[in-house]
């Protein structure tokens, strides 16, 4: 695997992550990062976040999204690898 293959994580955040400005930070931390994506408010009490990118970059946001550092509480991080799907240009809150 070479530093610059591209991946797809899908994250799905579980915890108090809602109405504590979660969104807005992982947009923050992705945009460092140069990823493309979303994070997407779900049902009980999940965000689900979508990073397009280098996969090391995409390997340290996930380290970031685990990191303890979050606002919030983050419970648990569920993880799902996949190929890009391409057609992302920013990162956004949903």
């Amino acid at each position: 695997m070479t530093e610059s293959e591209q991946a797809r994580l899908t994250a799905w955040v579980h915890g108090h992550v809602q109405g504590v400005g979660f969104r807005w930070w992982t947009r923050s931390r992705a945009l460092e990062l140069g990823l493309v994506g979303s994070a997407t408010n779900l049902p009980g009490r999940r965000v689900e976040v979508v990073a397009e990118g280098p996969r090391d970059s995409c390997e340290r946001f996930l380290e970031v999204l685990r990191s303890g550092d979050t606002p919030g509480q983050v419970d648990h991080v569920a993880e799902l690898w996949s190929t890009p799907k391409g057609g992302l240009t920013t990162f956004v809150e949903r």
